[in-house]
């Protein structure tokens, strides 16, 4: 199946899910998750209408920016290494891992221009994933006011790899409510209004729970060909 096939199946289902939860579809941005595939898949994700791509290696975004260039907007959505801050920092646009005050400190020391920074929380608590706990996350974010290159846009998690939808909705429910929490405090460096949550196989609930970008890779742009 085409990609643009498959970003119309993606669609509906967005659609259905907004209309579940009495939410605007407009609100919901589709990341394409592009790490795993050509460049040439990558392009037919954007000529199919998806404006924005994600990667999660410094080595592959560089390598699809030199030829697509600011065609999408480009995100960076996997562990951010310190040191490789620098190659990836005035490409993209925003940031999904932020976890730690020494990568603040890099990107603020880095940046050219204010960054769009979501704060990895790890709801589920597996030892698996990154990310601060939910108890960390809002003195974290209070700690990065001193820091004027980086704008919190909003929290990120990854659910646990499980068929059991009330403990996946759980983990999503449990990442508004903290962003509520954020936009409670009314921090003008954290207005923390975007929920990145939801992958290919979970971003119908991601959804109904407030996502509003989804990082789809598999059931986007798939395997090539």
């Amino acid at each position: 199946m085409s990609v643009a096939a498959k970003y119309e199946l993606i669609k509906q289902k967005i659609n259905e899910a907004c209309l579940n939860s009495a939410r605007n579809p407009d609100e919901v941005k589709v990341i394409a998750v592009t790490k795993y595939v050509s460049i040439q898949r990558a392009n037919e994700a954007l000529e199919a209408g998806v404006i924005n791509l994600g990667e999660n290696r410094d080595e592959g975004l560089l390598q699809k920016w030199e030829v697509l260039g600011d065609k999408p907007t480009w995100h960076y959505i996997g562990s951010l290494q310190t040191r490789k801050v620098k190659n990836i920092i005035n490409i993209v646009e925003y940031i999904h891992s932020l976890d730690r005050i020494s990568l603040a400190e890099e990107i603020n020391k880095r940046a050219e221009h204010k960054m769009k920074c979501l704060v990895q929380v790890n709801v589920s608590g597996e030892e698996s994933k990154h990310g601060l706990s939910a108890e960390e996350a809002l003195p974290f974010i209070e700690s990065l006011r001193k820091f004027e290159y980086i704008s919190v846009v909003g929290l990120m998690t990854m659910a646990p790899l499980t068929n059991n939808e009330s403990q996946i909705r759980e983990c999503f429910r449990k990442l508004r409510e903290l962003r509520e929490q954020v936009q409670a405090l009314d921090l003008d460096f954290a207005p923390c209004t975007e929920l990145s949550m939801g992958m290919s196989n979970d971003y119908g609930i991601a959804i109904e729970e407030g996502a509003t970008m989804v990082r789809i890779g598999t059931a986007l742009v798939g395997e090539d060909g």
